[in-house]
């Protein structure tokens, strides 16, 4: 895992994030996070590709949510 604080569009994203550790993840998603922080402040809008990530893993973090009851 990338030791960057922010993951822009341009940089990779894993295609099955299931197949990501839970720590991995995390810290994917604190990166793409500040990513979009960024993206508000300094362009006024979210990236495209950075919005779809950010989905992407609240969507994975909601699954893995459902199987641990």
């Amino acid at each position: 895992m990338t030791e960057k604080l922010h993951l822009t569009p341009e940089d990779e994203f894993p295609e099955d994030l299931s197949k990501v550790e839970d720590k991995d993840l995390q810290v994917l998603d604190s990166q793409v996070q500040r990513q979009l922080d960024y993206e508000y402040v300094a362009e006024g809008e979210p990236n495209p590709e950075t919005e779809f990530r950010h989905y992407d893993l609240d969507e994975e973090f909601s699954e893995r949510d459902k199987r641990q009851d």
